[in-house]
C-alpha cells in the first residue's frame, strides 16, 4: 500500500521491501470487476489503483530498499478454483519480462537492473549474481496451465502475450 511504501522510506537502513510484479502491474479491478478471478487472488490482496501506483513509483525510483519479490506460488489449478482457494500468483515463467513491461511503461526500464537483480542481494549481504540475460521487446504467448506434478498450475496471463522475452542467458 501507500502506506507501506511511506513505512520503508522512514526505516531504518535495514528494513526494506519485496514487490511482486503483479502488485506493479495489476489493481483490485483485476480480481473483481465481471466476477471473482481466483488466479488474481494473493496475499497482501491487490489494493485500489492509487496504492498499484504507489508501489510502481517505489520499484521504479532506484531506491534499495525495493527489490523483486516473486509470488510464484504454483498452486494447482484445481486448488485455485475452489471455494476457499489458495492465496498466490504463478509468476515464475515470466516474471522478469513482466517486471519489464511495468517498468517500461513507467519510464525507468534503466532501474530494472537494479530492482532485479543488485538491490536484494546487497541488502542481505549476498555476492550479486554473475549471470546476466538479457531481454528484447518481444512478445510471446503465455500457455494456458503448465504441467505440474500429477496437476496443472495456470500461469499469470495464461493464454494472453507478455511482451518481453529473454533472448540471452549467458554466464560472465
Amino acid at each position: 500500500t501507500e502506506e507501506a511504501v511511506d513505512y520503508i522510506l522512514s526505516a531504518p537502513p535495514n528494513v526494506a521491501a519485496t514487490i511482486t510484479c503483479h502488485h506493479l502491474l495489476y489493481n483490485r479491478n483485476a480480481l473483481l470487476v465481471g466476477g471473482i478471478k481466483p488466479h488474481f487472488y494473493c496475499l497482501p490482496i491487490l489494493k485500489r489503483e492509487t496504492h498499484r501506483q504507489a508501489l510502481l513509483k517505489a520499484a521504479t525510483s532506484g531506491n534499495p530498499k525495493f527489490f523483486a519479490g516473486t509470488d510464484s506460488a504454483p498452486h494447482a489449478t484445481f486448488a485455485k478454483e475452489t471455494g476457499c482457494g489458495c492465496a498466490g500468483v504463478f509468476t515464475a515463467h515470466g516474471a522478469v519480462e513482466l517486471y519489464a513491461e511495468a517498468f517500461e511503461r513507467a519510464g525507468a526500464l534503466d532501474k530494472l537492473e537494479g530492482f532485479c537483480s543488485h538491490h536484494g542481494a546487497d541488502h542481505y549481504g549476498l555476492a550479486r549474481n554473475a549471470r546476466k540475460i538479457t531481454l528484447e521487446k518481444k512478445p510471446w504467448e503465455v500457455p494456458q496451465t503448465y504441467t505440474f506434478g500429477g496437476s496443472t498450475v495456470t500461469p499469470l496471463r495464461g493464454g494472453e502475450q507478455i511482451q518481453w522475452s529473454i533472448v540471452e542467458d549467458e554466464t560472465e
